[in-house]
């Protein structure tokens, strides 16, 4: 009968032991998990920002292009009231 009582407080303490084990890695995974899903958000972040400057660097030429086309604009329309006030 004592060996019976023995072998049951044995069997529970190595019960214990291992459901211990099982919350520590259970709580070793909850944080991994939490440092990936920061990761993939850090991730998802910079693949914005790339995204964002390789539209940037796209649209540069085209920025400059319009930009050329302003500045023309600008000396044409100059040109024009500078003639109109020579004419006068």
């Amino acid at each position: 009968m004592a060996e019976q009582v023995a072998r049951v407080l044995r069997s529970n303490a190595e019960t214990e032991k291992f459901v211990a084990e099982q919350r520590k890695l259970m709580a070793e995974q909850a944080k991994l998990a939490a440092e990936a899903d920061k990761l993939m958000a850090e991730r998802i972040e910079l693949a914005t920002e790339s995204d964002k400057l390789l539209r940037d660097r796209a649209l540069a030429p085209v920025s400059i292009g319009f930009a050329g086309m302003a500045a023309g604009a600008a000396i044409f329309g100059a040109a024009a009231a500078f003639m109109k006030l020579l004419g006068s």
